[in-house]
């Protein structure tokens, strides 16, 4: 069964019911949009109209690595922490672990943060950075990055039964 029909042009959707309204015109944070399975047919409708207007997803989570190139010692400690002083200034939620930290929020909101932290390591003289980044997004159902790993640690301690 057809979900309900979108309304209006390439740069403006309204759904009844979930109300879901992009306007190509607006800023960065405005045109995100769920794309829930309800959904999908305008998402679709809109890549086929043009794809460079679709929105980003309204939430993911993202872990990454930043890897300065060329500083004077192997360790990167300093460097580390400096990052881990920017995301808690940020307000972002974040978790560092022994490969890399990650991170929480909107797409534009970790994106922007990762780049972020490339300029304030450039800034203090850092002049290479790689950077190694994957992003997880769902429309199923919300989920932290604390739901993850406890839903993990649940089905361990499971195990001692």
């Amino acid at each position: 069964m057809p979900g309900p029909k979108p309304t209006g042009s390439a740069t403006n959707w309204e759904l009844t019911g979930n109300v879901v309204i992009f306007d190509s015109n607006a800023s960065p944070q405005d045109q995100r949009m769920d794309s829930s399975p309800q959904l999908r047919h305008i998402v679709q409708a809109m890549a086929e109209q043009d794809p460079t207007k679709l929105p980003t997803p309204s939430s993911c989570t993202a872990d990454f690595c930043l890897v300065p190139i060329g500083t004077p010692t192997a360790s990167v400690s300093k460097e580390v922490a400096e990052v881990q002083r920017l995301l808690k200034k940020s307000g972002v939620k974040y978790s560092m672990h022994s490969a890399g930290t990650t991170i929480e929020g909107t797409w534009e909101e970790c994106m922007r943060i990762i780049g972020q932290c490339h300029t304030m390591l450039h800034s203090n003289g850092v002049v290479r950075i790689q950077s190694d980044i994957r992003v997880g997004s769902r429309t199923d159902k919300k989920q932290s990055f604390d739901d993850k790993v406890s839903a993990v640690n649940k089905l361990l301690a499971e195990d001692k039964q």
